[in-house]
């Protein structure tokens, strides 16, 4: 199979679906003759024109606001916001609007619509474009979220994302851009809530996200010289959650270590352990595990970021705290 770009993955699956749907457009800022900050909508200006390739104001609330509304008549909207830090700037509108319309509508009103947006640190972009704010959004019924890991994950969710009937917040990991991965030329979709088991193991349940996967899938394969089997699970999708999958593996292995790039307290891995604590509690032969970033808004020193951020090394001192005692 052929390895493409990460970014090179979700600028395929805007194509696709842009092909195959007059309806789907695109918004954002200098998304158009420019290409996106991150170059993820570059050459589809030029083979689909001004009018599905639309720049935007800076104006983050206007870009959701306009997406609604485009959805709400019909359109399938895919909407472009620059980093995750700034849809503080448009909460009013993601949680209170977005959010809500096709439930107050008792489902009447069309709210196809995704929004994408980049997360993460590791490019020294300080503390107001380097947050990991994803479990903001996974507490607001009525929005799915969604974190690739991988090439191939990012072309198949994003099209079912599209093609879904309710808003998709469609979270990329700006240092995954330039990562290769094994993606299909041919067209397929990846379902929205199915988690994967990316490696099996029989010792300990590893649950990670967006960038923490590939580095737990690096950390499991150092401790196997060592003895130690780990399972590592991406859930892809944030909720809807694929609960069973980690059950499975949980009563399995009978322990867990969740990770993400997002600060512990509060973090997505709380509700993850919540929800252990309560259906497989019985299984459990140790304490659950949570390696995240420390407490802190992200540094602007590369050495300092790098301090702050989960690495294969915090990744593997949590397993042999679980796994040994």
């Amino acid at each position: 199979m052929r390895e493409i770009l990460y970014r090179d993955a979700i600028i395929e699956a805007l194509d696709e679906e842009m092909k195959k749907d007059k309806s789907v457009f695109l918004l954002g800022e200098d998304i158009a003759e420019f290409g996106g900050s991150y170059k993820t909508t570059a050459g589809l200006f030029k083979k689909y024109g001004k009018e599905r390739v639309r720049n935007t104001p800076i104006s983050e609330q206007g870009i959701v606001g306009a997406t609604l509304g485009a959805a709400l008549v019909g359109m399938k909207p895919v909407a472009e916001l620059m980093y995750i830090d700034f849809t503080a700037v448009a909460m009013d509108q993601i949680v209170n609007q977005v959010a809500k319309v096709r439930y107050m509508f008792g489902g009447k009103a069309k709210t196809s619509l995704v929004i994408r947006t980049q997360g993460g640190a590791g490019r020294s972009s300080a503390a107001q474009h380097a947050q990991s704010l994803e479990s903001w959004f996974v507490h607001i019924p009525g929005l799915k979220v969604v974190m690739p890991s991988c090439s191939y994950d990012a072309k198949g969710l994003l099209k079912s994302a599209i093609r879904d009937p309710d808003p998709v917040l469609f979270i990329e990991h700006k240092l995954l851009y330039l990562e290769k991965g094994p993606t299909p030329k041919k067209e397929y979709l990846v379902p929205i809530g199915v988690a994967e088991v990316k490696r099996e193991g029989t010792d300990i349940t590893v649950v990670a996200t967006s960038s923490m996967v590939q580095k737990s899938i690096d950390a499991a394969e150092e401790l196997e010289e060592s003895g130690i089997s780990v399972e590592v699970i991406d859930p892809k999708t944030l909720f809807p959650l694929d609960k069973e999958t980690i059950l499975s593996s949980i009563r399995k292995t009978n322990r867990l270590l969740i990770t993400h790039e997002a600060v512990e307290r509060c973090g997505w891995g709380a509700e993850i352990a919540a929800i252990a604590s309560k259906e497989a509690f019985d299984y459990l032969d140790a304490p659950i595990e949570r390696v995240a970033a420390k407490e802190t808004p992200v540094p602007f020193s590369p050495k300092l970021e790098n301090f702050i951020i989960p690495n294969k090394d915090d990744v593997i001192e949590g397993i042999k705290r679980t796994v040994l005692g």
